[in-house]
């Protein structure tokens, strides 16, 4: 009598091959969308903890500056200089000063 085990056996491997790779590719495709997730939140907390450190720098240095202004006239100045207006005063924009002061001056 010929066992046929022998001639299912190779058949048999070709299956569970086709069946490992299959259950490859599947748990690869679950993975995909949770990796591509996780991968742009990475991308975003670092670009987000940038923005905080170059703001933590921009703080100090204003804080510098404010500890250094010696009287409230060039906080005022410097207010100004920002663009800053008290309460309900006007701002005006002048422009042309330049060619004004080298036609008149």
């Amino acid at each position: 009598m010929a066992r046929r085990r022998r001639t299912r056996g190779p058949r048999l491997r070709s299956v569970r091959l086709w069946i490992v790779v299959g259950l490859v590719f599947l748990v690869a495709f679950l993975y995909y969308k949770p990796a591509r997730t996780y991968l742009h939140t990475r991308h975003t907390v670092a670009q987000r903890t940038a923005e905080v450190q170059a703001l933590r720098r921009q703080h100090a240095r204003l804080q510098r500056l404010v500890a250094a202004s010696t009287s409230d006239a060039q906080l005022a100045r410097e207010a100004r200089r920002l663009g800053l207006v008290k309460p309900g005063e006007q701002l005006f924009i002048v422009r042309g000063i330049k060619r004004w002061l080298k036609t008149h001056g």
